[in-house]
């Protein structure tokens, strides 16, 4: 029983990508074409990018509500630095690598320290960022940006478009290092067990603190393709990122219990989250209708992984009795 439900578990969402495919071709044949699929792919790239960080979190017992803040600041810096001060694209790449790495570990530090609840501590902190975003740019967007700047999203290397490059190159090394490294078990046993992990040597502050440096950096390199998507620096072009990102990831599998999670499901939760989106527009279903679909999804995900957790505990409880 146990192993009927984890193969259950493992397989469900790449059944369900393949019955909406098969529906969405059904409702309009173009959706199958491969510039769509490619489209697909590309928006995904962003999701996907920043769905890492999350994953790394929610897996070590973490959140983070201000990933769509850092993501729109991050934007506006760099259009401000190139367009305004005519510094150098690299420069302001190089800078927002490194204040958002720098929010990354402050907002792990304060969250462990403190001890508050990571959700509360990161909205309060989305808040600030968001503020600051505003000012810096008064409100209003930054457009003119080079053409280097826009090549990151826009641009392909051979037939492959840029972002799907820069996406499965994050992707994979979150991979290993989830799957292949000592790093990535010291993730999961923390979020597993925090205070056994501790027992067992692992220094479980400096891995709960180091999840949301890493978070904060894959911010940035979300931002970079998000400018290039946007075409100018915006202090709200984030404000939907959080709850699209975290929804995935639990339609992906990645528990909000802590310790579970697997990259490939992860990421199959994000195509489906666009996938959602793509095709219901292709199938000519009204903007708000969508909104409740995904959402109803996302309600239905939290429900099924809160049930598979409560059964199985149910389930081996029965069995050792």
């Amino acid at each position: 029983m146990k192993k009927a439900i984890n193969i259950a578990k493992d397989y469900t969402i790449f059944l369900i990508l393949i019955l909406l495919g098969i529906l969405f071709t059904i409702g309009n044949p173009a959706f199958l074409r491969f510039n769509n699929i490619i489209t697909i792919l590309r928006q995904s790239c962003i999701m996907g990018i920043l769905g890492m960080g999350e994953m790394a979190l929610i897996i070590v017992g973490g959140l983070n509500l201000s990933m769509g803040s850092c993501v729109a600041l991050s934007t506006v810096i760099i259009a401000i630095m190139t367009v305004k001060m005519s510094l150098p694209w690299w420069l302001a790449i190089v800078v927002v690598v490194i204040v958002n790495t720098l929010i990354g570990w402050l907002t792990g530090a304060v969250i462990n320290k403190t001890k508050i609840v990571p959700m509360i501590g990161t909205m309060a902190i989305s808040t600030i960022i968001s503020g600051i975003a505003y000012l810096l740019c008064g409100g209003l967007p930054i457009s003119g940006l080079p053409d280097i700047v826009k090549f990151f999203y826009q641009g392909n290397v051979g037939p492959i478009p840029m972002p799907i490059v820069i996406a499965a190159v994050i992707v994979v090394i979150m991979g290993i290092i989830f799957k292949y490294t000592y790093f990535g078990r010291k993730i999961f046993a923390t979020g597993s067990n925090r205070e056994a992990a501790r027992l067992s040597g692992i220094n479980a502050d400096r891995i709960f603190v180091s999840c949301y440096t890493i978070c904060g950096t894959l911010c940035s390199i979300a931002a970079l393709l998000m400018i290039g998507r946007m075409g100018s620096g915006q202090p709200n072009c984030g404000a939907t990122l959080d709850m699209d990102v975290l929804s995935a990831l639990v339609i992906g599998g990645v528990s909000f219990l802590g310790g579970e999670g697997k990259v490939t499901k992860a990421i199959g939760g994000i195509i489906l989250i666009v996938m959602l989106t793509n095709g219901l527009t292709l199938c000519g279903v009204n903007e708000y209708i969508q909104k409740v679909i995904t959402g109803g999804v996302f309600l239905f995900a939290v429900v099924l992984d809160s049930y598979q957790h409560n059964h199985l505990k149910f389930f081996i409880k029965k069995v050792k009795a």
